[in-house]
Protein backbone atom coordinates (compact mmCIF):
# COMPACT_ATOMS: atom_id res chain seq x y z
CA UNK A 1 0.00 0.00 0.00
CA UNK A 2 2.72 2.09 0.81
CA UNK A 3 4.59 1.18 -2.29
CA UNK A 4 1.44 2.30 -3.93
CA UNK A 5 1.32 5.54 -3.01
CA UNK A 6 4.94 6.45 -3.20
CA UNK A 7 4.20 5.45 -7.03
CA UNK A 8 1.67 7.65 -7.56
CA UNK A 9 3.16 10.57 -6.29
CA UNK A 10 6.53 9.87 -8.56
CA UNK A 11 4.05 9.53 -11.32
CA UNK A 12 2.97 13.11 -12.04
CA UNK A 13 6.56 13.91 -11.87
CA UNK A 14 7.44 11.64 -14.99
CA UNK A 15 3.71 12.72 -16.89
CA UNK A 16 5.01 16.68 -16.27
CA UNK A 17 8.32 16.32 -17.92
CA UNK A 18 6.94 14.25 -20.28
CA UNK A 19 4.50 16.82 -21.62
CA UNK A 20 6.53 19.23 -21.52
CA UNK A 21 9.66 17.54 -23.59
CA UNK A 22 6.75 16.53 -26.08
CA UNK A 23 5.33 20.32 -26.27
CA UNK A 24 8.95 21.97 -26.50
CA UNK A 25 10.07 19.72 -28.94
CA UNK A 26 6.27 20.04 -31.27
CA UNK A 27 7.30 24.15 -30.96
CA UNK A 28 11.12 23.50 -32.24
CA UNK A 29 9.91 21.12 -35.05
CA UNK A 30 7.77 23.95 -36.49
CA UNK A 31 10.20 26.33 -36.15
CA UNK A 32 13.29 24.29 -37.48
CA UNK A 33 11.07 23.58 -40.57
CA UNK A 34 10.31 27.42 -41.39
CA UNK A 35 13.76 28.74 -40.94
CA UNK A 36 14.99 25.70 -43.11
CA UNK A 37 12.88 26.93 -45.96
CA UNK A 38 14.01 30.67 -45.29
CA UNK A 39 18.17 30.42 -44.70
CA UNK A 40 20.63 30.36 -47.11
CA UNK A 41 21.72 27.52 -48.41
CA UNK A 42 25.91 28.37 -48.66
CA UNK A 43 27.58 30.64 -46.08
CA UNK A 44 28.62 33.02 -49.26
CA UNK A 45 25.41 35.18 -48.83
CA UNK A 46 24.58 34.40 -45.08
CA UNK A 47 25.37 36.93 -42.44
CA UNK A 48 27.72 36.55 -39.84
CA UNK A 49 26.54 34.54 -37.00
CA UNK A 50 23.46 33.17 -39.00
CA UNK A 51 23.16 29.49 -39.45
CA UNK A 52 23.30 27.44 -42.39
CA UNK A 53 19.97 25.71 -43.92
CA UNK A 54 22.45 22.28 -43.15
CA UNK A 55 22.11 23.92 -39.35
CA UNK A 56 18.15 23.82 -39.28
CA UNK A 57 17.78 20.76 -41.06
CA UNK A 58 20.03 19.44 -38.62
CA UNK A 59 17.76 20.75 -35.76
CA UNK A 60 14.37 19.24 -37.45
CA UNK A 61 15.99 15.95 -37.72
CA UNK A 62 16.95 15.76 -34.06
CA UNK A 63 14.04 17.47 -33.08
CA UNK A 64 11.75 14.56 -35.28
CA UNK A 65 13.72 11.74 -33.60
CA UNK A 66 13.54 13.14 -30.02
CA UNK A 67 9.93 13.26 -30.54
CA UNK A 68 9.96 9.41 -31.47
CA UNK A 69 12.14 8.00 -29.14
CA UNK A 70 10.63 9.73 -25.95
CA UNK A 71 8.22 7.33 -26.04
CA UNK A 72 10.73 4.46 -25.79
CA UNK A 73 10.33 3.83 -22.49
CA UNK A 74 6.82 3.26 -22.44
CA UNK A 75 6.41 1.43 -25.26
CA UNK A 76 9.37 -1.28 -23.84
CA UNK A 77 7.13 -1.42 -20.48
CA UNK A 78 3.91 -2.30 -22.54
CA UNK A 79 5.72 -4.87 -24.67
CA UNK A 80 8.63 -6.22 -22.46
CA UNK A 81 5.73 -6.11 -19.67
CA UNK A 82 7.67 -4.73 -17.31
CA UNK A 83 8.54 -1.49 -15.58
CA UNK A 84 11.04 1.22 -15.57
CA UNK A 85 11.52 3.34 -12.46
CA UNK A 86 10.33 6.71 -12.90
CA UNK A 87 13.67 7.75 -11.96
CA UNK A 88 14.96 6.22 -15.34
CA UNK A 89 12.38 8.19 -17.43
CA UNK A 90 12.95 11.50 -15.84
CA UNK A 91 16.57 11.12 -16.51
CA UNK A 92 15.89 10.18 -19.92
CA UNK A 93 13.85 13.15 -20.33
CA UNK A 94 16.12 15.42 -19.16
CA UNK A 95 18.74 13.98 -21.49
CA UNK A 96 16.77 14.63 -24.18
CA UNK A 97 15.55 18.04 -23.19
CA UNK A 98 19.57 19.14 -22.90
CA UNK A 99 20.92 17.21 -25.63
CA UNK A 100 17.96 18.50 -28.27
CA UNK A 101 16.34 21.56 -26.99
CA UNK A 102 19.46 23.25 -25.33
CA UNK A 103 21.79 21.65 -27.16
CA UNK A 104 20.72 21.74 -30.66
CA UNK A 105 17.77 24.60 -30.85
CA UNK A 106 19.98 26.79 -28.33
CA UNK A 107 23.70 26.44 -29.68
CA UNK A 108 24.82 25.17 -25.94
CA UNK A 109 26.98 22.33 -28.26
CA UNK A 110 28.43 26.04 -29.58
CA UNK A 111 27.72 28.53 -26.55
CA UNK A 112 29.51 25.47 -23.77
CA UNK A 113 32.66 24.31 -24.77
CA UNK A 114 32.08 20.67 -22.56
CA UNK A 115 28.37 20.02 -22.90
CA UNK A 116 28.56 17.67 -25.66
CA UNK A 117 31.33 16.34 -23.56
CA UNK A 118 28.73 16.31 -20.03
CA UNK A 119 25.66 14.90 -21.93
CA UNK A 120 28.17 11.94 -23.35
CA UNK A 121 29.14 11.48 -19.39
CA UNK A 122 25.75 11.50 -18.20
CA UNK A 123 23.81 9.37 -21.01
CA UNK A 124 26.65 6.58 -20.66
CA UNK A 125 26.21 6.68 -17.13
CA UNK A 126 22.26 6.30 -17.72
CA UNK A 127 23.09 3.36 -20.17
CA UNK A 128 24.63 2.01 -17.60
CA UNK A 129 22.45 2.20 -14.99
CA UNK A 130 19.83 1.06 -17.12
CA UNK A 131 22.41 -1.87 -17.77
CA UNK A 132 22.18 -3.02 -14.13
CA UNK A 133 18.06 -2.72 -14.30
CA UNK A 134 17.73 -5.06 -16.85
CA UNK A 135 20.28 -7.33 -14.99
CA UNK A 136 17.99 -7.07 -12.15
CA UNK A 137 14.91 -7.99 -13.40
CA UNK A 138 16.51 -11.59 -15.08
CA UNK A 139 17.88 -12.07 -11.59
CA UNK A 140 14.54 -11.17 -9.90
CA UNK A 141 12.39 -12.81 -12.60
CA UNK A 142 10.86 -16.01 -11.75
CA UNK A 143 10.75 -17.74 -15.12
CA UNK A 144 14.70 -17.73 -14.84
CA UNK A 145 16.97 -19.37 -12.58
CA UNK A 146 20.38 -17.13 -12.40
CA UNK A 147 22.61 -15.60 -9.96
CA UNK A 148 25.17 -13.78 -11.75
CA UNK A 149 28.11 -12.47 -10.29
CA UNK A 150 29.02 -9.05 -9.74
CA UNK A 151 31.99 -9.33 -12.31
CA UNK A 152 29.35 -10.29 -14.88
CA UNK A 153 26.94 -7.57 -13.97
CA UNK A 154 29.13 -5.02 -13.91
CA UNK A 155 30.79 -6.08 -17.68
CA UNK A 156 27.36 -6.22 -18.91
CA UNK A 157 26.34 -2.82 -17.22
CA UNK A 158 29.64 -1.29 -18.93
CA UNK A 159 29.79 -3.62 -22.74
CA UNK A 160 25.80 -1.96 -22.68
CA UNK A 161 26.51 1.97 -22.74
CA UNK A 162 29.46 1.68 -24.73
CA UNK A 163 27.39 -0.12 -27.68
CA UNK A 164 25.50 2.44 -27.30
CA UNK A 165 27.51 4.91 -27.28
CA UNK A 166 29.08 3.22 -30.31
CA UNK A 167 26.05 3.13 -32.42
CA UNK A 168 25.49 6.62 -31.64
CA UNK A 169 28.68 7.81 -33.29
CA UNK A 170 27.63 5.65 -36.43
CA UNK A 171 23.95 7.28 -36.66
CA UNK A 172 25.59 10.67 -35.97
CA UNK A 173 28.43 9.96 -38.86
CA UNK A 174 26.02 8.48 -41.49
CA UNK A 175 23.07 11.23 -41.45
CA UNK A 176 26.41 13.85 -41.12
CA UNK A 177 27.15 12.15 -45.08
CA UNK A 178 23.38 11.59 -46.09
CA UNK A 179 21.84 15.06 -45.27
CA UNK A 180 25.12 17.28 -44.63
CA UNK A 181 24.92 17.76 -41.68
CA UNK A 182 27.06 18.61 -38.27
CA UNK A 183 26.81 16.02 -35.84
CA UNK A 184 30.10 15.32 -35.52
CA UNK A 185 31.26 18.82 -35.25
CA UNK A 186 33.92 18.45 -37.62
CA UNK A 187 32.35 22.12 -39.00
CA UNK A 188 32.61 25.05 -36.78
CA UNK A 189 29.21 27.09 -36.79
CA UNK A 190 30.91 29.52 -39.48
CA UNK A 191 30.94 26.50 -41.69
CA UNK A 192 35.05 26.60 -41.49
CA UNK A 193 35.90 22.40 -41.84
CA UNK A 194 38.18 21.12 -39.46
CA UNK A 195 40.90 18.61 -41.00
CA UNK A 196 43.19 15.86 -39.63
CA UNK A 197 43.05 15.33 -36.28
CA UNK A 198 40.93 18.25 -35.28
CA UNK A 199 38.34 16.51 -37.16
CA UNK A 200 38.47 13.56 -35.18
CA UNK A 201 38.59 15.10 -31.52
CA UNK A 202 34.69 15.65 -31.44
CA UNK A 203 34.44 11.65 -32.20
CA UNK A 204 37.07 10.14 -30.15
CA UNK A 205 36.62 12.43 -27.00
CA UNK A 206 32.55 11.21 -27.16
CA UNK A 207 33.61 7.25 -27.21
CA UNK A 208 36.25 8.03 -24.64
CA UNK A 209 33.60 10.12 -21.85
CA UNK A 210 31.37 7.10 -22.95
CA UNK A 211 33.70 4.45 -21.63
CA UNK A 212 34.32 6.13 -18.51
CA UNK A 213 31.30 6.92 -17.87
CA UNK A 214 30.48 3.65 -17.96
CA UNK A 215 33.21 2.05 -15.92
CA UNK A 216 32.38 4.73 -13.36
CA UNK A 217 29.11 3.09 -12.66
CA UNK A 218 30.05 -0.52 -13.50
CA UNK A 219 32.55 -0.54 -11.12
CA UNK A 220 30.30 1.42 -8.47
CA UNK A 221 27.76 -1.39 -9.29
CA UNK A 222 29.80 -4.43 -9.14
CA UNK A 223 30.84 -2.95 -5.64
CA UNK A 224 27.26 -2.33 -4.91
CA UNK A 225 25.83 -5.70 -5.47
CA UNK A 226 29.28 -7.68 -3.57
CA UNK A 227 28.10 -5.55 -0.57
CA UNK A 228 24.81 -6.30 -0.53
CA UNK A 229 25.30 -10.02 -1.00
CA UNK A 230 27.85 -9.87 1.70
CA UNK A 231 25.73 -8.09 4.11
CA UNK A 232 22.54 -10.95 3.13
CA UNK A 233 24.70 -13.44 3.93
CA UNK A 234 25.37 -12.83 7.04
CA UNK A 235 21.90 -11.89 8.21
CA UNK A 236 20.64 -15.39 6.51
CA UNK A 237 20.19 -17.78 9.68
CA UNK A 238 22.50 -20.85 9.65
CA UNK A 239 21.27 -24.27 9.14
CA UNK A 240 20.35 -26.65 12.01
CA UNK A 241 23.26 -29.49 12.77
CA UNK A 242 20.78 -32.04 11.97
CA UNK A 243 19.83 -30.28 8.96
CA UNK A 244 23.31 -29.31 7.93
CA UNK A 245 24.28 -33.41 8.50
CA UNK A 246 21.53 -34.48 6.25
CA UNK A 247 22.56 -32.08 3.33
Amino acid sequence: MKRGSNARRKLPIRLILGWFLFITLLLSIGFSAVMAGITPVSSETMEEGQRLRSDYILMLVQCLLGLVVMFLPALLERKLRISIPNYMCVMYFMFLYCAIYLGEVHSFYYLIPQWDTFLHGFSAMMLGTLGFSLVSILNDSERTHMRLSPLFVGMFAFCFAVTVGVVWEFYEFGFDGLLGMNMQKFRLENGVQLVGREALADTMEDLITDAAGALIVAVAGALSISRRRARAEKQAPAPEEGQGAEA
